[in-house]
């Protein structure tokens, strides 16, 4: 494993080593890039075209992880740095924080916006999970609580199925030659491909885009930005690509299907969601802290141990 500062000035074996790997991934950065862009584009137009978010999704997902098998195979650079293993005691503390993450995250920002009326907290049901527990005649936190339950395990569980689509691609691929390749601040680099990547489909107003998508697009940019500082952290530090899947995962199913449903009010797009204000301040906040100290680069997850 390799320790670095913050800045991830990568310590040096050999000149030619070194060399050597800064041009492997450049190589495998200029292709992964000319398949994912294209790719990504078409269905991104598709989604915009056709107004359904939900029928090309899960390819456009699947996209990043896709290419960077392919970008793989052409370039011949392998598969073993994905990492796949467990990553040992480091991944498993590495799952628990991303399953506790992004409720600290939403219950930090959406409690400002509830308590201070911004976006008032209230059962809708337009969500199709309340409308399943309506007949149980819950009180609306305990309806809250449970959803939030079955969305950090069974939609967890379920959504890393297609996070695990970005994340073999993000994190499993471009993170670790963005650092190889000598990029300018590739933590923060990644983040904002990782934001630029959701651009399209913001601006053409079929994902987290409010009354003006001008304003979503540049706030969402400024918190997934952020957000890649933690999972990179996390990729990084574990060596393992599971703990970012489950972040990932955990992410959209909490403040897509639990916080979302419980939010209303006419200003609830400046405020919350992806593109919102304050979620955008807490994890610019929470990115400052987890970027502080020295970085573990473990490119591969051990086998058991640590």
């Amino acid at each position: 494993m390799d320790t670095v500062a913050p800045s991830l000035t990568l310590p040096v074996d050999d000149t030619a080593s070194q060399a050597r790997r800064a041009r492997d991934a450049r190589r495998g950065l200029a292709v992964f890039f000319a398949l994912l862009i294209p790719f990504s584009l078409f269905f991104e137009a598709l989604m915009i075209i056709s107004g359904n978010r939900g029928l090309w999704v899960v390819p456009l997902m699947l996209t990043p992880a896709l290419t960077s098998v392919v970008t793989r195979l052409i370039t011949r650079q392998g598969f073993a740095d994905v990492s796949f293993r467990p990553g040992g005691r480091r991944g498993f503390q590495g799952i628990l924080f991303a399953l506790f993450f992004p409720i600290v995250i939403c219950v930090v920002s959406y409690g400002i916006a509830w308590t201070m009326g911004l976006a008032p907290f209230t059962v809708s049901l337009q969500n199709p999970l309340t409308r399943m527990l309506a007949g149980l005649a819950l009180s609306p936190v305990l309806n809250f609580l449970l959803q939030l339950l079955l969305m950090c395990t069974v939609g967890t569980l379920i959504n890393s199925f297609v996070t695990a689509g970005e994340e073999i691609g993000w994190r499993g691929f471009m993170l670790t030659r963005l650092i190889d390749a000598g990029a300018p601040y590739p933590v923060l680099l990644s983040g904002f491909i990782w934001a630029l990547w959701h651009v399209p489909v913001i601006l053409g107003g079929v994902y987290a885009a409010g009354a003006i998508p001008a304003v979503s697009t540049l706030i969402f940019v400024v918190m997934v930005t952020a957000f890649g500082v933690i999972f990179a952290r996390l990729r990084l530090a574990t060596g393992s690509i599971w703990p970012v899947i489950i972040l990932h995962a955990c992410w959209n199913a909490v403040i897509q299907n639990v916080f979302n449903g419980f939010t209303t009010g006419t200003y609830a797009w400046l405020w919350t969601d992806e593109s919102g204000i304050l979620v955008a301040g807490v994890m610019v906040l929470a990115a400052i802290l987890v970027a502080r100290g020295p970085w573990t680069i473990i490119r591969n997850s051990p086998r058991r141990g640590a």
